[in-house]
């Protein structure tokens, strides 16, 4: 089960003005089940997005990218069930004919959609449900499909991820919505999920692009679940002007500042809810590097700790085998590393100091912090002044088993 993630309530995802969602059933996978979301965006929209750094991304992806170079998006059409990856040339074609499907249905160019895919890699997207689905998904648009577009767009998911914030700026009141889908092959960059954030402040497509990739560096960019990055990953971020405020033209300004860091949030709270519901997790883990040269060793650290299966079996097993974790941080590869300075923490409980046991650690002090659900890695490097954080889960049989069945 996830991990101290709450669900949504539909109660709770406030409308964005400018933006509507659709929905139907394509039965790309599931006979009966919403598997089709179509996004609507508001004339004068802006939109910034950034997309999977996998060499093998999958071909809504260069599609996606190739139409946002191009024009200023007016719809998303967003499927699960089958990735559209790996397909070859008749994936491109497959992509560009739902993006015309779409277009000849809202009597706009094509190119102003941008196309999602999500699911089984190596399978061709089957166009004709589709295409067939898209009237029912346009004829639904409402600006109130929030909690019903975040359970379509999942695929291995428990839970949905959604989450609204509002807050005020230039005396107007602003709404911020986003949702994202994602469990399994979770690494950057950027961490294999979908997300949607969107808000009707007035901000110029700069401050935007700053914004999101700000907001991404704290958040989707610090998951990792398994270590697998996927060919489908996308994070896309809309502002629609609706709410009324003077535009946003500098990031360093007040507002700037304000829808910056509740963007930040949003998105943090959304990369979070991923890892809670990865996929078999039992625990929740926070590694914090500390006192490292430079931002990049601390990442290298952090990660290699992260994706160890070593570790992430001990933290299902609640088990205090540290050697695991020294082991990690041991062959991260830093250069000129003193392991007489390292300091290694399991909750409060400090595990290593000056490279070596700590006198004052005992078993039964690590076994009550490994049988939290909710559990904190901190390794001091004694380099510098640097710092940074990765959240991860561990690895449980329910791993494997939804791995190794993924596809029956």
């Amino acid at each position: 089960m996830p991990v101290n993630l709450i669900r949504p309530e539909k109660a709770d995802l406030l409308a964005v003005s400018g933006v509507k969602l659709g929905l139907s059933s394509a039965g790309i996978k599931t006979v009966g089940k919403e598997d089709l979301v179509l996004i609507e965006l508001a004339e004068g929209t802006v939109t910034s997005a950034v997309y999977t750094q996998n060499a093998f991304c999958a071909a809504p992806v260069t599609l996606a990218k190739q139409h946002q170079q191009q024009t200023s998006p007016r719809y998303l059409l967003i499927n699960s069930g089958n990735a559209n990856a790996g397909t070859g040339d008749a994936g491109m074609h497959a992509a560009q004919a739902c993006c015309q499907a779409v277009a000849s249905l809202t009597d706009i160019e094509s190119n102003t959609v941008l196309p999602f895919s999500t699911g089984v890699i190596g399978q061709q997207l089957p166009v004709d449900k589709i295409q067939a689905a898209l009237p029912d998904a346009y004829q639904n648009l409402s600006e109130a499909n929030w909690f019903n577009a975040a359970h379509a767009i999942m695929t291995t998911d428990i839970v949905a991820k959604a989450v609204s914030q509002q807050i005020e700026l230039d005396g107007k009141t602003i709404t911020i919505t986003g949702m994202a889908k994602g469990s399994g092959m979770i690494h950057p960059n950027m961490a294999t999920m979908l997300s949607y954030i969107a808000t009707d402040a007035d901000i110029e497509q700069s401050v935007l692009d700053m914004i999101l990739h700000r907001a991404m560096e704290q958040s989707f960019n610090r998951i990792t679940v398994d270590g697998d990055t996927s060919t489908n990953d996308a994070c896309v971020l809309m502002a629609t002007a609706k709410a009324g405020n003077a535009r946003i033209t500098t990031i360093d300004s007040d507002d700037g500042q304000k829808i910056a860091a509740v963007i930040d949030e949003i998105s943090q709270l959304l990369a979070h809810a991923i890892v809670r519901d990865g996929e078999g997790a039992t625990k929740f883990i926070e590694i914090n590097i500390e006192h490292g040269v430079d931002d990049e060793e601390c990442r290298q650290v952090a990660y290699t700790i992260a994706h160890s299966p070593l570790v992430k079996t001990a933290f299902f097993a609640s088990d205090p085998n540290w050697g695991r974790i020294l082991a990690a941080v041991g062959r991260s590869g830093l250069k000129d590393f003193d392991l007489s300075k390292v300091a290694i923490y399991l909750g409060d409980v400090c595990i290593v100091e000056g490279g070596q046991p700590a006198e004052s650690y005992t078993e039964e002090q690590g076994q009550k912090v490994m049988a939290e659900d909710e559990i904190t890695i901190k390794v001091e490097l004694g380099r510098g002044q640097a710092h940074d954080t990765v959240w991860t889960c561990d690895f449980s049989y329910d791993y494997v088993k939804i791995n190794a069945e993924y596809r029956t």
